[in-house]
Parts: structure tokens; C-alpha cells; sequence
């Protein structure tokens, strides 16, 4: 058989695993002497960090589009486990759901992270959220159906648990997004107003940029009209609304979940231990610790030192993007026996750039 890098993930992470190994054979000349294959469970790279928009045209990438010219296979499926002795993935195939072994010489875990939902009674069942392309239709179309509902409590008032960067995000777009539904449905505004609330156990909403951020980020906030409270503690949700700790109860037809995320539940299929996130640790090659060095990790699966005061890396396309690259590069390197090409992952700088709200047609944004 072919010796093949096998890249699972088609995230910022593994597309550019994915598209390092195509260039690191053909730099090497062997193009035609190895494979490099990508499983993923859609035929789409979702530029995820963008979910939260009203537009979601430009939110998908056609995974063949970028991959074919590059010799890239495809393979359209859900990774459940890794066998590390066979060196086997197998795959549920999308189309049929047949279980299938593809084996690897190289492998780069890329599988990403999903939203982490806290055990709150009804949230699961009535939260909608951004995490995904399908969670962002969702909230699309639910967002469209308000107009045609009854004028009960809540109608136009959204909650969005979580004041992390995509809580702030989303929360900062929602007004605008219910003030259209409202205009496309003849609904008068000024007699159901729009309100939208941001929660979040932190005493202060959006403190997680830093104290140099804060300021903007509350201005933000309030010229946005998001009515932003820290130190609460939500009790329940349901279709009507959240119920907090204290008993006070927002009615909300519109609850979105914001509270962060986890790494892919197939980390824990490498056999090492993991972080507080879920993250496989690697080295500085991005080789998993450990583990086997026929495995490489990259993005939010993946737990790698920054630099050398000790800072890792965070779940976002800025790590992700550098990560891929590296860790598809390397990998295809190792397999070729050419470990002396391999390149050190490091990470010194880091900007976060917060899309915050758009007023009167100028964007307010924070860099930190």
C-alpha cells in the first residue's frame, strides 16, 4: 500500500494539516510515493469564528475545492476511535453509515472541539447556539419564525449564557438581527421593544480580554443596547425563558448557550493523559507525548507550548492555522525519514481581534 498521512478534521487545523503534507511531499519529490487523506464528516471547511452571522454564504469552503488541486483525497466521514496497535481509524461513512478501517503511517488528530454545554436542566432542549454552520441556520430560522408567532412575553427579548468571546459576539449582533425580523414581519417596534441580555457567573461581563479591553468591550455593550450582568447563576431554561439561582425569571423566546468549549471526545481514544480541556498534549513537533510517534495533533485537540515562559496554546484559528501547517509538515517529514526537516512549533505573539458591534454603518472592535 501507499504510505499515507492520514489527517482527521477538516477545521482551520486539519485543512491546512492536510494542505503542509501535499507540499511537503512535493517538495521532496514524492508526491506519487505517498497519499495524503483527509476525514471529514461533511464535504465543507466551516469558517466557524463566523457562525454567529447573519450572512452564513461565506461561512462555508468547499473542502474539494481547495484539497483537489493539491492531490489531496477526501474521505466524507465521522472518525470513532483509534487503534493505535493497527494503526487503523475507523470511520462511519456519511453516506450509508458503514463502518470503515483506513489506515495511516502518519496521523494528525485535528478533530477540533464542540461547545461544552453546562447540566442545566432544559438547556440542552431549548438553547440554541453558534457553535456550528447548523446551529447558526437554526438560530436563522427561528430567528425569521418570531414574526409570525403571538405577541406573548419575551418575544423579542434574547439571553445569551456565557460572556466569552462568542457570548460577546453574538450578543452584540442579536439586536440588529431582532430589530430585521421585526421590520420583515410589520411588527411595531416601539410597542415590542427588542432586548437582549448577557449573563455570565464572572462578576464583570467580558473581563476575559484583559483589563486593558474591558472598557471597550462594556462601551461596546451598552451602544449595542445588550444589557450585560455578571454574577448570576442560571437555575433552568425552558421554551419561555431562564430561570436564574435567585429565582428571577427572564421570559426569552430566544436562549442562546455561549459557555465555552471542550476538545473532540476522540482525544481521548490517543491513550494519554489530557488537560483540563480535553487536549492531547504534544511536543515541540507537535508529536503527541506519550503516545506513539506515528500520531501528531494540531488546533483545539491539541495542547502545545507557546514559547519559553510556559504559555500553551488556546482554542482559535490563530493557533489552529500555524499548528496545522506545522504539524502536516512534520508529520510528512517523519514519514519520509527526513526528521532533520521537521520545524519547532513556537508562538510568541497572539492577537485576538473581537468583533463587537456594528453602529451606524462604522464597526467598534477590540485587538488584545
Amino acid at each position: 500500500m501507499v504510505p499515507r498521512v492520514l489527517v482527521v478534521g477538516g477545521g482551520f487545523a486539519g485543512l491546512w494539516a492536510a494542505a503542509g503534507a501535499a507540499r511537503t511531499l512535493d517538495q521532496f519529490g514524492a508526491s506519487g510515493a505517498a497519499e495524503v487523506v483527509l476525514v471529514n464528516p461533511d464535504p465543507f471547511h466551516v469558517i466557524r469564528v463566523r457562525c454567529y452571522e447573519a450572512d452564513l454564504a461565506p461561512v462555508r469552503v468547499a473542502l474539494d475545492a481547495v484539497l483537489g488541486p493539491i492531490g489531496v483525497c477526501r474521505v466524507e466521514g465521522r472518525a470513532t476511535g483509534i487503534d493505535r496497535r493497527r494503526r487503523m481509524v475507523p470511520v462511519q461513512l456519511t453516506d450509508g453509515g458503514a463502518i470503515t478501517d483506513l489506515s495511516y503511517d502518519r496521523l494528525v488528530l485535528a478533530a477540533g472541539s464542540a461547545l461544552a454545554r453546562p447540566s442545566i436542566p432544559g438547556l440542552a432542549e431549548h438553547a440554541f447556539d453558534v457553535d456550528t454552520y447548523g446551529g447558526g441556520e437554526r438560530l436563522a430560522r427561528h430567528l425569521a419564525a418570531l414574526g409570525a408567532g403571538s405577541a406573548g412575553p419575551g418575544r423579542w427579548t434574547a439571553v445569551v449564557i456565557g460572556a466569552g468571546l462568542v457570548g460577546l459576539e453574538i450578543a452584540c449582533e442579536l439586536p440588529a438581527r431582532l430589530q430585521a425580523a421585526q421590520q420583515a414581519a410589520g411588527v411595531d417596534q416601539t410597542a415590542e421593544p427588542v432586548r437582549v441580555v448577557l449573563l455570565d457567573h464572572s462578576p464583570i461581563c467580558g473581563t476575559g480580554m484583559g483589563s486593558a479591553a474591558a472598557p471597550a468591550i462594556q462601551a461596546a455593550l451598552a451602544a449595542a443596547g445588550v444589557a450585560a450582568r455578571g454574577g448570576v447563576t442560571v437555575r433552568a431554561v425552558d421554551a419561555g425563558g431562564v430561570r436564574l439561582e435567585t429565582g428571577e425569571y427572564i421570559a426569552a423566546q430566544t436562549t442562546l448557550c455561549a459557555t465555552g468549549m471542550r476538545a473532540s471526545a476522540l482525544a481521548a481514544a490517543v491513550g494519554v493523559p489530557l488537560d483540563a480541556l480535553g487536549r492531547v498534549p504534544v511536543d515541540t513537533f507537535l508529536q503527541v507525548e506519550g503516545g506513539t510517534d506515528a500520531i501528531y495533533a494540531a488546533g483545539d485537540v491539541a495542547c502545545a507550548k507557546v514559547d519559553g515562559a510556559g504559555h500553551v496554546t488556546v482554542m482559535s484559528c490563530q493557533h489552529a492555522r500555524p499548528m496545522g501547517r506545522i504539524a502536516g509538515h512534520n508529520a510528512a517529514c517523519d514519514l519520509l525519514g527526513r526528521a532533520e526537516a521537521r520545524v519547532a512549533f513556537a508562538a510568541p505573539e497572539y492577537v485576538t481581534v473581537l468583533d463587537l458591534v456594528h453602529l451606524a454603518g462604522s464597526a467598534a472592535s477590540v485587538a488584545g
